[in-house]
């Protein structure tokens, strides 16, 4: 190999890492605070950084509203490149439930539901 295709090589490589990594924190970028439980936070524009994201208030049920179906045409999303509807939101959501209705908790029927579609996630991400 040449030196030229070994520097390229190099690049192609950092650029795959540098796409990579950017995917990854939009998509792990729904922000969930236990002071304000009724409502997640996602971003509005390409988040750079944790630390620099601008970020919107949702009500906690719009948060995998549609359950990982498609959209439909006309949905317009109120976060950045749809993370609300992905399918990490929708394990989020059901880690968030859990959380807000723990297994023993006075609303058993929620905490059930909430800890059946979290192993249901669990077993998909496992396939």
């Amino acid at each position: 190999m040449t030196r030229n295709s070994i520097r390229m090589l190099a690049t192609a490589m950092l650029f795959i890492l540098v796409t990579v990594e950017a995917a990854d924190m939009i998509r792990k970028s729904i922000i969930f605070d236990k002071k304000t439980p009724g409502v997640f936070y996602c971003p509005q524009h390409k988040p750079t950084g944790i630390d620099k994201m601008i970020v919107r208030a949702r009500p906690l049920n719009k948060l995998c509203e549609f359950d990982g179906e498609p959209l439909p045409e006309d949905y317009k999303s109120d976060c950045y490149h749809d993370v609300d509807e992905s399918e990490f939101a929708c394990k989020e959501k059901a880690r968030i439930m859990i959380r807000l209705h723990p297994p023993g908790s006075d609303s058993i029927k929620d905490s059930e539901k909430w800890v059946k579609a979290y192993d249901k996630y669990i077993k998909k991400r496992k396939l």
